[in-house]
C-alpha cells in the first residue's frame, strides 16, 4: 500500500508523564480560553474530577470529550469541540507522524508499579522461550529497563525494538502498528507483552508468527499464549467467503489518524483491474447500522484495522483489512497472513 503522509502544518505535541504541576504550568503558560479533555475508557470514571482539576488549577472552561476514545488517532476533532483552543489527551503517546489540529497536550500515565524481580520470575516460571521480545504499552514504558535487565540476570536473551515513524518510543505498541516486534521476530521464540487488557497482545499475536504471552504488571500475573492459529484460520475463512464479491465498499475514515485515502484509491484501482465494482464510503465513525441496505457484497476497510479483526461479526457482510483484501483478489495469499500496519 503507498506510505500515508501526515500534513506539513501540525500544531505543537506536549507530553507529560502524569496529571500535575508540569501539565498547569505548561497550561498556564500557553494561556488557552478553553480546553477539552479526553480519557480512554479506564478513566472514564474520573474524568469529571480530572475536569474539575483542570479548571481549578488552569482557570479556564474545560470540555469533556464524551465519545469513547480509540487511541492517539483518535483525538477530538474541532467540530466536536469548536471553541476549544487546546486539548489535554490522558492515556496516550503522540503519534509522531499524525498532524494535530490544534496544540495537544498529551499525559501518558506513566507507572512504575510492579516488582521487576517479581515479574521477571513469573516470565521465568511460564516457560517462556528464553529469547524473547518485549512489547509495552505507554503507561508501564518505565519498566522497560528494569525488567529487561531482570530477566537478563536470569538468563534470558532479550530484544526490544524501535518502530516506524508511527511509534513515539522503542518497545511501544499501538493497536495497529508493532512494527518494534516486527524489527525483532527474527530474533526471538516469543514475545511477552506488559501491559492490562488483550487489546494489544491480539493485535501483537496478528503481528508476529510467535507466540504471545501477556504481562500483567500490576496483578504479576501471566497469560499463557494467544491462539494465533484459531485467530488467523477466522480471517481466512472471511477472506474465502468474500472471493466472489462483485460490488465492493471501501471505507475511509475522515480521522486526521486514520485517513487513508491514496490506500483508498489505490485498493479501487486493483478491484476495477479485476473486474470488481469499488465505491469509496467516507465516514468519521463507523457504525454497522450505517452499512445496512446498501446493495454491495463485502468491504474492505483502510480505517483501524482494528475494526474488521475484533468487530468484524458485528458487520452482515464481509470487512476485511487491505492485505486480506489483495488475498481475496488472488494477488496475495492466504499464508503467510499479514497484518494491516499503520506507517
Amino acid at each position: 500500500m503507498p506510505p500515508e503522509s501526515a500534513s506539513p502544518t501540525t500544531s505543537p505535541a506536549y507530553v507529560f508523564r502524569d496529571v500535575g504541576p508540569e501539565l498547569f504550568a505548561a497550561l498556564q503558560q500557553a494561556h488557552p480560553s478553553r480546553l477539552v479533555l479526553q480519557t480512554p475508557a479506564g478513566l472514564t470514571r474520573n474524568a469529571h474530577e480530572l475536569a474539575a482539576r483542570l479548571r481549578e488549577e488552569v482557570g479556564v472552561p474545560v470540555l469533556l470529550a464524551n465519545r469513547a476514545c480509540f487511541g492517539a488517532c483518535d483525538f477530538p476533532s474541532v467540530t466536536e469541540s469548536p471553541r476549544a483552543d487546546a486539548v489535554v489527551v490522558l492515556g496516550h503517546a503522540p503519534i509522531p507522524n499524525v498532524a494535530l489540529p490544534r496544540p495537544t497536550y498529551f499525559v501518558e500515565m506513566r507507572t512504575d508499579a510492579g516488582d521487576v524481580e517479581l515479574l521477571a520470575r513469573t516470565v521465568e516460571s511460564a516457560g517462556v522461550p528464553r529469547r524473547v521480545g518485549l512489547v509495552f504499552s505507554v503507561q508501564h514504558l518505565d519498566l522497560l529497563a528494569p525488567l529487561r535487565a531482570a530477566l537478563e540476570r536470569r538468563g534470558f536473551t532479550v530484544e526490544v525494538g524501535s518502530g516506524d515513524r508511527r511509534l513515539a518510543y522503542a518497545g511501544q505498541a499501538l493497536g495497529c502498528n508493532y512494527t518494534g516486534a516486527e524489527a525483532t521476530v527474527d530474533r526471538v521464540d516469543a514475545f511477552v507483552f506488559v501491559g492490562t487488557g488483550d487489546f494489544h497482545p491480539v493485535g501483537l499475536a496478528f503481528a508476529v508468527d510467535r507466540p504471545v504471552w501477556s504481562l500483567d504488571p500490576l496483578q504479576n500475573r501471566i497469560e499463557p499464549p494467544i491462539d494465533r492459529a484459531r485467530r488467523v484460520a477466522q480471517r481466512q475463512l472471511t477472506v474465502a467467503t468474500a472471493r466472489d464479491a462483485q460490488r465492493w465498499g471501501i471505507l475511509v475514515s475522515t480521522f486526521a489518524g486514520q485517513n487513508r485515502m491514496p490506500t483508498a484509491l489505490a485498493l479501487q484501482e486493483r478491484a476495477r483491474a479485476h473486474g470488481r465494482s469499488a465505491e469509496l464510503l467516507v465516514f468519521e465513525r463507523l457504525d454497522p447500522r450505517d452499512l445496512e441496505g446498501r446493495d454491495l457484497d463485502a468491504y474492505v476497510n483502510t480505517a483501524c484495522p482494528r475494526i474488521a479483526l475484533d468487530d468484524g461479526a458485528n458487520y452482515a457482510r464481509p470487512i476485511l483489512t487491505p492485505p486480506e483484501f489483495l488475498m481475496a483478489l488472488g494477488e496475495l495469499p492466504l499464508a503467510p497472513y499479514r497484518f494491516d500496519t499503520y506507517h
